[in-house]
């Protein structure tokens, strides 16, 4: 009976983890799936409303909802309030959201993020940083600090 209890211990993590892969792996599925389930003029049309074309909207519905999730935390800890910006600069907040979301460095960002050292070092591979810096520079969004 304790060897059981012991056993189920060891095994529970591993099958946790692939549990959760798997229910990830659904939820992408499922989004592709929806956007399969639409005709090709209303793929465009969903396109054409975002400022995107349809190849790059499938790529952002392959990459998932949270694939730029690390771009509010990194304004964060820049003393960028994102919801300010995102209502203020809507556009400007939807052009970082896109290279957010086709980023190939998400390791090292989440790294950095939980570091809490992304603010001294995102400029060495976020494709973002010149934006941010162009957003610093130009002063033109208010509550928001120079870096």
């Amino acid at each position: 009976m304790n060897d059981q209890t012991s056993e189920h211990r060891t095994v529970e993590p591993i099958l946790n983890a692939i549990a959760n892969w798997v229910a990830g792996y659904r939820r992408a599925v499922g989004l592709r799936g929806e956007l399969t389930k639409c005709r090709p003029e209303e793929v465009a049309r969903m396109a054409q409303d975002i400022g995107v074309s349809t190849q790059e909207l499938k790529l952002y519905v392959n990459k998932g909802p949270h694939a730029a999730d690390e771009l509010p935390k990194l304004l964060r800890a820049l003393g960028v309030d994102p919801q300010q910006l995102a209502s203020e600069s809507p556009e400007k907040m939807r052009d970082l959201q896109r290279l957010c979301i086709t980023c190939g460095d998400k390791a090292q960002c989440r790294h950095d993020i939980a570091a809490g050292t992304i603010a001294t070092h995102y400029r060495d591979y976020c494709p973002n940083a010149m934006s941010i810096e162009a957003i610093f520079s130009s002063g033109s969004d208010s509550g928001q600090k120079r870096v």
